[in-house]
């Protein structure tokens, strides 16, 4: 697709064919939502709770809670920044670096999970990707086995089986699993 813009510097139209942020956002977001949905119609048997790694604004976990009505989701974040609505109680909000509370909130769960989605990208790759080794290596000990994992950055974790993305979701712009 050959779009044309102006150039900031000096007002020329320049012809490009790279996606624009806004465009690249929209469809991230709207693989998120899709495999978010797909997540929780695979779940809607299984008893458990779900988990939220990432809060930022809470437009993620304002959509878990309309898709898991009756289920709780523990969320976890290094501070809470989010929209007043979108907060959950004390008692499921989890503050501190994913690092430590992955691995020290295990007692404190009322089960283990069968949902967990990892919104933990970042804009520097080299520390995202750390971060997603870290979180790869604490996070099954919290999940049922079945349990669905919806993530925004690959995972290499030997218990986990790569899912087929929904319709339209282009794969590696979104990533799917099940745990074994």
């Amino acid at each position: 697709m050959k779009q044309t813009r102006m150039s900031s510097k000096n007002g020329t139209k320049v012809g490009h064919k790279s996606m624009s942020r806004l465009d690249s956002f929209i469809r991230r977001v709207s693989a998120q939502r899709d495999c978010l949905n797909m997540a929780a119609d695979m779940v809607q048997e299984m008893s458990g709770c779900a988990l939220e790694l990432g809060l930022g604004n809470g437009r993620t976990y304002d959509h878990l809670r309309s898709l898991l009505p009756d289920r709780d989701i523990f969320v976890f974040d290094r501070h809470v920044k989010a929209h007043p609505d979108c907060i959950p109680d004390e008692d499921h909000m989890i503050v501190g670096d994913f690092r430590e509370t992955l691995s020290t909130v295990k007692d404190q769960l009322p089960s283990r999970a069968v949902f967990a989605h990892c919104d933990i990208g970042s804009g520097d790759k080299e520390l995202t990707a750390q971060l997603a080794a870290e979180v790869g290596k604490s996070l099954p000990h919290l999940l049922a086995t079945g349990a669905i994992i919806v993530s925004d950055q690959s995972f290499h974790v030997e218990d986990w089986q790569p899912l087929a993305l929904p319709e339209g979701v282009a794969e590696g712009r979104y990533h799917m699993y099940r745990q074994s």
